[in-house]
């Protein structure tokens, strides 16, 4: 029996994951969005920190998992550190929406296998879910803070719009310390993300300027071999017809009679 490579075992493991783990992910966001939303005390609140914590396991199960599958672990452990700190930084309580990191990630590793495709769906990903978590923290920071403007869900992804698009009105703005990292991830990830969406498109134009030169240029070439047939074609029928005239001026010659004469041209 033969032992498939780990490249290969790794590749069909992340294929294996790749939306049980995003369901995974996605249960986690409701879990901490209803947290936040609802405000939960008690015996709810409990219950949504008990998935969040299963969620989170089951992602150190699958960051272990792939590390023990990756062919170079050495390489693929630095070409991981953002999936290592979702797993372990997260036990600390206020890095907890690290874990959405992953969430990220299984994205990456999506659906599509255009690289244009790819990174699209990548970055609109990110883009709504970075929103999304930035409000979500925000709010569960400042809200209960002295003198807080942001109180409201509402508010919260307004602020989050306004930061990651670098336009930052000023209306609203965190006041806790915990609140001023979350603006200062988003601000740094809002120009990150304009780059990456400015490169895209602008390889999106490259590509359609490139696709419609090919086809003019298959076009050309059909053209000039259609063409050079013609050509080939006509060259034949001339070189028959030529001996078709000598094997005609031959009989004659042969018959004794004189070739006729060739018709006077007009001056």
């Amino acid at each position: 029996m033969s032992v498939r490579p780990a490249s290969e075992r790794l590749r069909s493991w992340e294929h294996l994951t790749e939306w049980p783990m995003a369901a995974a992910a996605l249960l986690f966001l409701g879990a901490y969005a209803w947290e936040v939303l609802a405000d939960l005390h008690g015996t709810r609140r409990l219950y949504a920190e008990v998935v969040m914590d299963v969620v989170w396991a089951l992602f150190a199960v699958d960051y272990a998992a792939r590390l023990y599958l990756a062919p170079e672990r050495g390489r693929w452990f630095l070409h991981h550190l953002l999936d290592l700190a979702a797993v372990l930084l997260p036990v600390l309580r206020p890095l907890r929406l690290l874990r959405l990191i992953a969430l990220v990630s299984v994205l990456h590793r999506g659906p599509g296998t255009a690289l244009r495709g790819r990174i699209t769906t990548y970055t609109a990903g990110s883009v709504l879910l970075l929103v999304l978590v930035s409000a979500l923290a925000v709010l569960d920071t400042e809200r209960k803070a002295p003198g807080a403007s942001i109180t409201t869900f509402e508010d919260a992804c307004w602020w989050s719009l306004a930061t990651v698009s670098t336009v930052g009105y000023g209306d609203l703005s965190p006041l806790t310390t915990t609140g001023r990292g979350i603006a200062t991830v988003l601000m740094v990830a809002g120009v990150a993300l304009i780059g990456v969406v400015t490169a895209t498109l602008a390889s999106w134009v490259v590509s359609l300027v490139t696709e419609e030169n090919a086809e003019e240029e298959a076009a050309t070439r059909a053209q000039v071999a259609a063409l050079s047939a013609q050509v080939v074609a006509l060259s034949a029928q001339v070189v028959a017809l030529s001996a078709q005239v000598t094997a005609l001026q031959e009989g004659l010659a042969v018959s004794g009679r004189p070739p006729a004469p060739e018709p006077s041209r007009r001056s």
